[in-house]
């Protein structure tokens, strides 16, 4: 394999070019793949014996990425919707192979056809109107912090928002003066959705301090 196909080239190609320009990928994709990647990388260093700079495509062949699965779910302790992950990181890295280096076809289509593992989906319950009361009561409203914190609980309970979306929220995100008070929330993928905000929610936002909300 010449240099311009190398496994540093083609990894560095994966994350500068496909991961950013091609796919726009959020940093948070770009941060989970590139810890499953590194995981990866130094699996196989120590599975070979050799640096990871010394790596080349033919060392991470399908044997060692089924190494690697079971190493992450038996030695690791990872769950299946864990591996899976990793492995749809590994997948796009070999795509990205597959279509930059005709010489690894071979290799990165034997690794495109491992399967994800199928895991048992548990049952999500949640919390009673009683519950959700007591949890949002919790904190200390004397203090600025509990009142911080019961506001966030509060959001997250009236708007279904998750933690990321939640802190990911600015001042020009929520809308308070409309006839209905709304939020503009930001889930994974940049997929945007706009969620009505509840009279004793917006109630609560409105008594914070907004100097302290994130600035877009």
């Amino acid at each position: 394999m010449n240099g311009r196909f190398s496994f540093p080239s083609l990894l560095e190609s994966f994350f500068r070019h496909r991961m950013t320009r091609q796919r726009n990928a959020t940093p948070a994709t770009i941060a989970s793949y590139r810890d499953a990647l590194r995981m990866l990388i130094l699996f196989a260093a120590d599975r070979t014996g050799c640096g990871p700079c010394e790596l080349t495509i033919g060392d991470l062949d399908r044997d060692t990425i089924l190494a690697f699965l079971d190493h992450l779910e038996v030695s690791r302790g990872n769950k299946v919707q864990t591996r899976n992950a990793r492995l749809a990181a590994v997948r796009s890295f070999f795509q990205h192979v597959a279509a930059n280096d005709p010489a690894s076809l071979g290799i990165a289509h034997r690794i495109l056809a491992i399967p994800l593992k199928k895991a048992h989906t548990e049952i999500t319950h949640h919390l009673t109107r009683a519950e959700l009361d007591a949890l949002v009561a919790a904190p200390d409203q004397r203090t600025v912090r509990g009142r911080r914190d019961r506001t966030l609980l509060l959001f997250l309970g009236r708007t279904g928002a998750r933690v990321t979306e939640a802190t990911g929220v600015n001042v020009d995100d929520v809308q308070l003066d409309r006839t209905r008070p709304q939020v503009l929330l930001r889930g994974k993928g940049r997929r945007e959705r706009v969620v009505p905000v509840s009279a004793d929610l917006a109630q609560a936002l409105q008594s914070l301090d907004r100097r302290t909300w994130p600035q877009p």
